[in-house]
């Protein structure tokens, strides 16, 4: 998986449409291999990211879980302990 795309499911504030549409957008660049479509390809480059986003929506919005929501503050937190971790920053 990307590790740019981050988990969106169940935080507290809810996931917002412009994190949706990030996360395609790293999803589509993902798996084109393209940062930035030629103009040939731009057109499906964009609706790709479109039709992402609006699957990645639906799915968001319908999964249920008993699990408390996140905090977005810590688990930023966490990732950063674990990048210093990681790459002794």
């Amino acid at each position: 998986m990307c590790r740019n795309i981050k988990n969106l499911f169940n935080f507290d504030p809810p996931v917002t449409d412009e994190e949706i549409r990030a996360a395609s957008l790293q999803f589509v660049r993902k798996i084109s291999g393209f940062n930035k479509p030629s103009k040939a390809n731009e057109a499906a480059f964009l609706r790709a990211i479109d039709e992402v986003a609006a699957v990645s929506s639906r799915l968001l919005h319908s999964l249920a879980t008993e699990a408390a929501p996140k905090n977005r503050a810590e688990e930023a937190a966490k990732a950063k302990a674990r990048a210093a971790l990681r790459f002794g920053t």
